[in-house]
């Protein structure tokens, strides 16, 4: 799948509410360029896809705003919204905060989030200059082999 095929259905699933097959999401993953993590930097706003991953909603519940990547070596992985509007970084959820390196992937070298406290890394893609497909990876994350997919836009 080249990159705009991939995009024009990106944004047909997405309209349409997200739900989209783990296959499918694999082979956006493949289409998309690997991304550098200085090139990640800041605050980014996000979702995710209705797969069948048993993570599915567990962000959501928890009012999941995104991530703020302060600097390489300071991350908030789990951004959230109190009931007053106020955005904060529940480190509780993500067991700390998270820093920021180049890992290979499925045989790829791309920006890599890597939190403190537990054994996950989030792995992103350029999917275009303000969005990136996350791919959550590490122990007790995956279904059957499959893998929680989410979404970044620049906030």
């Amino acid at each position: 799948m080249n990159i705009d095929v991939m995009r024009t259905r990106f944004a047909e699933v997405r309209a349409a509410g997200g739900t989209v097959a783990p296959d499918e999401l694999d082979e956006w993953w493949a289409a998309c360029a690997t991304v550098r993590p200085e090139d990640i930097l800041g605050a980014w706003r996000g979702s995710e896809f209705v797969s069948g991953h048993s993570f599915e909603g567990r962000l959501a519940r928890a009012r999941w705003h995104g991530k703020t990547f302060t600097s390489l070596t300071d991350v908030a992985p789990i951004v959230c919204r109190r009931d007053d509007g106020e955005l904060f970084a529940d480190t509780e959820l993500a067991k700390g905060g998270a820093s920021l390196w180049t890992v290979e992937f499925r045989g790829e070298s791309t920006a890599t989030m890597i939190y403190d406290g537990q054994p996950v890394l989030d792995h992103f893609k350029r999917v275009d200059e303000g969005t990136l497909l996350g791919v959550m990876n590490g122990k007790g994350v995956q279904d059957a082999g499959r893998h929680y997919y989410f979404v970044l836009e620049r906030d």
